[in-house]
């Protein structure tokens, strides 16, 4: 009998990550008063009654030790507005709670203010799972507040509120497109003399092989579909174009691959890719990427922080 492939554990990760999640920051008070947290979108809610929830802490975290000793903890659910704490609570910054605004709860644990939400339990239980350590606690008091939850998928923040106006866009008969980059370039199918990105009349699926998905198999590259970055409209209507990557080089003749250094100087392409083009390039450099969202002439650039 053939030995099994190994587990790509990278790979595993990486298709947890195709689940879009809220984000929350896990608080505690240590054993000498001093007030302890970290960011985690593993939480969930277990039971309506008794009110219970949960949330999984690696065993591996600096912090795992005084959460699992503790009989208390919170979990602050963050709004649209807070990623500057996520970003902190996942940081190894040793003043954290000196950099936001909080109070104690009922049960003694931080509450940060302006939360979307806040749960404030007392340790039920405690589950031993591989390298995790589940923490079950029975809810004790809660508070919410308004606002629009942060949301994280595949590595970057997302806003459900602009998720939500996308699939209405695509309702309403959007076009699709992706800005794929290859080992080569950028990915464009030949029109003619011009270059244009690939581009289908909706997103479809890749294991039916249907919509954008089955144009990028036809062009010859295996991509993957990370994030939006660019929602506008023009003559043609309205378009989403998805910010995507392919390690292979593509094996049709239709397609041509653009070099980023050289997109400066790209001219066979329509005004409004060019320029999409040439933020895409300047944000790459800046390893920070942002979703514009506007029509072909004046829009607004939103970033997206990796956590």
């Amino acid at each position: 009998m053939s030995n099994p492939e190994p587990f790509n554990t990278r790979q595993f990760r990486d298709a947890l990550g195709c689940y879009p999640t809220g984000v929350t920051v896990v608080t505690t008070v240590d054993g000498t008063g001093e007030a302890r947290g970290f960011t985690a979108n593993s939480f969930t809610s277990v039971s309506l009654d008794p009110p219970l929830l949960l949330v999984c802490l690696a065993k591996s975290a600096h912090s795992h030790p005084v959460f699992t000793q503790t009989g208390a903890f919170s979990v602050n659910i963050l709004s649209d507005q807070q990623r500057d704490v996520s970003g902190l609570f996942a940081s190894k910054a040793p003043d954290k709670f000196q950099k936001v605004a909080w109070s104690l709860s009922s049960v003694n644990t931080p509450h940060i203010h302006n939360s979307l939400a806040a749960f404030h339990c007392s340790t039920e239980k405690q589950v031993d799972a591989g390298d995790h350590t589940i923490l079950i606690g029975r809810v004790q008091s809660f508070a919410t507040d308004a606002g629009k939850p942060l949301g994280y998928c595949r590595g970057a923040y997302v806003d459900y509120q602009d998720a939500a106006e996308l699939e209405a866009a695509v309702r309403g008969g959007a076009r699709v497109s992706a800005l794929i980059e290859t080992p080569q370039g950028i990915l464009m199918r030949k029109e003619g003399d011009a270059l244009a990105l690939p581009t289908a009349s909706k997103l479809g699926t890749a294991e039916a092989g249907t919509g954008l998905h089955k144009q990028l198999k036809e062009l010859g590259v295996n991509a993957t579909l990370d994030f939006v970055f660019s929602v506008f409209e023009d003559a043609h209507g309205p378009c989403v174009i998805y910010r995507g990557r392919s390690a292979e080089t593509p094996a049709d003749s239709t397609a041509e691959c653009v070099p980023i250094d050289s997109i400066a100087q790209f001219n066979r392409t329509d005004a409004t890719t060019l320029t999409m083009l040439q933020r895409y390039a300047r944000e790459r450099s800046q390893d920070l990427y942002g979703v514009y969202v506007g029509d072909a002439r004046d829009g607004l650039v939103v970033p997206l922080k990796p956590q």
